[in-house]
């Protein structure tokens, strides 16, 4: 899970960390004493995210002085060749910061550790069920799972009650309700929803599950797609309010979800559905007065799921240091410094420890209180453990889903070409 832009800021204290770190009571895995420096590649890229980062890891190094981190940090751009060049040369680093959904072929190809006997078992009971199977591949444990995102239902609460709107409580939204609400905002040259969907794949997946959409059966390279209603009732959903309703600003559909947040904010949609994070981004750029509230956790007709795809830490399978790595990480996620690194993040913590601490500690924020409850919602998708899917999402979902939202084909044909694509991209 990859998210640009983001604008958020967030402090931490380096002397509250290292008295985490002094605090923790672990001892030391590294019985011999003789030094030893793990290298930890971070894709961190967001000021406040390296700050927060950098003060884990001096804190670490300050109560671990024969455990040392030393942070190479690295763009998210290209990474994946990257690794693939460090894992054949014999260069990878100790620690790896990546996604599941990536995370896990190199984890098939027998480049990442099994973490499952290293884990602190509290950490383990520490990580919701569908979140901890994510980054599970062959019955072995191989990533500590960080951060996560949801797709939220972000409100102008000024249009929905001038449209006579009620604003919805609960723990979720049904789309029925949701296409409603949509509609009955829509007047006066105001659309009721702006929905940036240029890459549209991820998130139809994603809220997909919803329905009971899975797309893909099996693991690995041995996978097959079955693309029935289920899979294609959020497109379809999507679909019908921008041309039956007519509540669904099409314009946005064309953008990405940053940019149709300027229609958010200039007043044109009543709403739009961004990723979570975009909280912190609305709560800074928003216009003076502007009244937004975030909407519960979509939810289709067999649940409110979303896939969890979490940035992840996970240790290199020829790391001479897989335990000392994993002491580390241990405390990397531990309740304070994980809420620490996903508020600069402005994501959803991956352990309920963390979330709580985070909740506490923004229950006077807009929508933290509702976007960290959509939390419980997210659970490992089919689409992380298909070896071919990037390729089939680039090559062959995003451009069809494309033009079906441009009304270029038609359902059936939609699920033609995801079909038929699938065994092109596989064969």
């Amino acid at each position: 899970m990859r998210k640009t832009a983001l604008k958020a800021v967030a402090g931490l204290s380096v002397l509250a960390l290292a008295l985490t770190a002094c605090s923790s009571g672990d001892p030391s895995p590294n019985p011999s004493g003789e030094p030893v420096t793990l290298t930890f590649q971070s894709l961190s890229d967001q000021p406040a995210t390296i700050a927060a980062v950098e003060g884990i890891v001096e804190a670490w190094n300050s109560a671990h002085p024969n455990i040392q981190v030393e942070i190479v940090p690295v763009g998210w751009d290209a990474v994946y060749d990257k690794l693939i060049t460090q894992f054949n040369s014999g260069t990878a680093p100790d620690i790896i910061h990546y996604e599941a959904s990536a995370i896990v072929s190199f984890a098939d190809d027998g480049y990442i550790a099994d973490l499952s006997s290293v884990m602190d078992p509290a950490r383990k009971a520490d990580i919701p069920a569908g979140v901890l199977e994510s980054v599970t591949v062959g019955g072995q444990l191989v990533a500590y799972p960080t951060e996560l995102q949801s797709y939220m239902v972000f409100a102008n609460r000024t249009l929905l009650e001038q449209a006579g709107v009620t604003i919805p409580t609960g723990d979720t939204l049904d789309w029925a309700t949701f296409r409603a609400m949509s509609q009955a905002a829509t007047k006066d040259g105001v659309f009721g929803l702006g929905w940036g969907l240029k890459s549209p794949t991820a998130t139809f997946m994603s809220l997909g599950l919803g329905y009971g959409g899975t797309f893909f059966n099996g693991t690995g390279s041995n996978v097959t797609i079955d693309v029935t209603d289920a899979e294609l009732a959020v497109p379809e959903q999507v679909y019908q309010m921008a041309y039956e309703d007519l509540s669904l600003m099409p314009l946005t559909l064309t953008q990405s979800g940053g940019e149709a947040l300027a229609a958010f904010y200039a007043g044109q949609v009543a709403m739009t559905v961004q990723g979570s994070y975009q909280a912190a981004n609305i709560a800074q750029d928003a216009p003076e007065g502007f009244e937004w509230v975030v909407l519960p956790a979509l939810e289709g007709s067999k649940s409110a799921a979303q896939s969890a795809n979490p940035q992840t830490l996970s240790i290199s399978v020829d790391s001479p240091h897989v335990a000392e790595a994993a002491q580390f990480l241990d405390f990397f996620t531990n309740a304070e410094n994980l809420a620490a690194v996903c508020e600069a993040d402005a994501l959803i913590p991956a352990t309920t420890s963390a979330q709580r601490a985070m909740e506490t500690k923004l229950a006077s924020q807009a929508g933290w209180d509702v976007i960290l409850s959509s939390g419980q919602y997210l659970e490992a998708a089919p689409f992380m453990f298909a070896n071919s899917y990037q390729a089939w999402k680039d090559t062959v979902a995003t451009p069809a889903f494309q033009r079906y939202l441009a009304g270029q084909i038609d359902k059936a044909q939609l699920a033609q070409e995801l079909t038929s694509g699938w065994d092109t991209v596989t064969s």
